[in-house]
């Protein structure tokens, strides 16, 4: 399955770029992995922001690609059960997965209803930034699940 992960702004230097990079690296080894990086909407009114960056988001996605979008009030998932929703669309022959991190202002409706699954990370709320190394990692897990491999223990 071909995988993409669609960011809002480039991700800071630092530790957010080194374990984003880190796990990147770590699910190519598994699957293939574009890093799709939008421009932010610059500084403005942050509803005119949330807007901005919404549109390029949905200019972003792909016809017949399932669509995964981080938000705090999306569906909580343990690791096991997201392994299986990703083992689920790989036996139903889906061949792409857009992963979606929004913005410092998060998303638009449009782009939550356009989603396959609302995915919360959490129900704390945490720097876009950060979520990317959360979401990476998690996903690298829920891969290493699918393989057998020993990385996720419990």
């Amino acid at each position: 399955m071909r995988m993409r992960l669609i960011m809002v702004a480039k991700s800071e230097r630092g530790f957010v770029a080194d374990g984003l990079r880190h796990y990147a690296e770590r699910i190519r080894h598994m699957e293939p992995l574009e890093e799709v990086v939008l421009a932010d909407a610059g500084k403005g009114d942050p509803a005119w922001q949330q807007r901005m960056e919404s549109e390029r988001i949905m200019g972003a996605l792909k016809p017949g690609e399932r669509t995964v979008v981080l938000d705090e009030r999306g569906k909580l998932l343990t690791s096991p059960a997201f392994a299986q929703q990703l083992g689920a669309w790989r036996d139903q022959g889906v061949r792409g997965i857009s992963f979606v991190i929004g913005g410092a202002y998060g998303m638009t409706d449009e782009v939550r209803q356009r989603a396959d699954l609302v995915l919360s990370i959490s129900p704390m709320v945490f720097p876009h930034q950060l979520v990317r190394v959360l979401f990476a990692e998690q996903l690298y897990r829920a891969l290493s699940i699918l393989k057998g491999t020993g990385y996720h223990h419990g």
